[in-house]
């Protein structure tokens, strides 16, 4: 069974507002030809999906992303509504926090209210329309705090498909931040592309820093992704969805049978390596 350690959600409540609610989502929408995937369903219809697609977690973020050109918020999903979906199935979904740097030590402490009352289990962060690369002063006081707390922070780097500038979200970015906190597990998401290599390099270089495949088919992952999982980064990378950019079955099954993978290599990227960054 596997874990996807990045899948937003998926409420009917979620998806009119955050998604055909935005301007800039539904741009994306319609660019990406998602309208079949982008399908509000209830938790009982999203746990027997799980069910059927061989999922066995899906980590759900709290995400905080702003519109670079309006500097107005596009998603502002609070610990509270992702809450409130994962204490139904609590052994199925787990709940990942956001964060806003401009609001500094604020969102720092939701964050610390977040695990410690809802029992979520990490960061993530989308930068790029806050106009802050991922090794600004302002995220410093977050990553101190995920380390008192132990959990990983997982972000969005590599390009945004929303109309944001990618230089914010380059891989390269982290290495100074793995440096400063060595204790904290960093996970770079959406793979890196087109900074792949970049990306790779950190999570060989750092023991820290792990790379994530969400948000992309599996099938189209670039080939030395593909080789760097089956040989040094076994250990190292591990899967996610981005859903509904990217739908559970099919990636599951590619996964397992289409990459060349062995089983154990494939029960590692789909299953071992989140349950061991994340301490489940």
């Amino acid at each position: 069974m596997a874990i996807d350690f990045h899948c937003n959600l998926f409420t009917p409540e979620a998806i009119d507002k955050w998604w055909y609610g935005q301007p800039e989502m539904l741009r994306l929408i319609k660019w990406w030809k998602m309208e079949e995937r982008i399908q509000g369903k209830s938790v009982g219809e999203f746990i027997a999906m799980m069910d059927e697609a061989g999922l066995d977690k899906a980590f759900i973020p709290a995400i905080r992303m702003m519109s670079y050109q309006k500097k107005t918020m596009v998603w502002d999903i609070t610990e509270e509504e992702v809450h409130a979906v994962v204490r139904q199935y609590p052994d199925r979904l787990v709940g990942l926090c956001g964060f806003n740097p401009l609001q500094k030590m604020e969102s720092v402490r939701r964050v610390e209210r977040a695990v410690k009352e809802f029992g979520f289990k990490g960061v993530y962060i989308h930068t790029y329309g806050f106009g802050i690369p991922l090794n600004d002063r302002l995220y410093y006081p977050l990553y101190a705090k995920c380390v008192e707390l132990g959990i990983p922070v997982s972000m969005q780097v590599g390009h945004s498909a929303e109309h944001m500038p990618n230089e914010l979200g380059r891989p390269i970015h982290l290495d100074v931040v793995a440096l400063d906190f060595p204790e904290l597990k960093l996970i770079g998401a959406h793979t890196g592309w087109p900074w792949t290599e970049e990306m790779i390099s950190l999570a060989w270089k750092h023991e820290n820093v792990y790379l994530g495949i969400d948000a992309h088919y599996p099938k189209y992952l670039e080939p030395t992704l593909i080789q760097f999982m089956k040989t040094r980064g076994q250990n190292k990378v591990i899967y996610g969805t981005n859903y509904p950019a990217v739908l559970h079955g099919e990636s599951i099954a590619c996964i397992k049978n289409e990459l060349g993978l062995s089983e154990k290599v494939a029960q590692k990227i789909l299953h071992g390596n989140a349950a061991a960054v994340y301490g489940l």
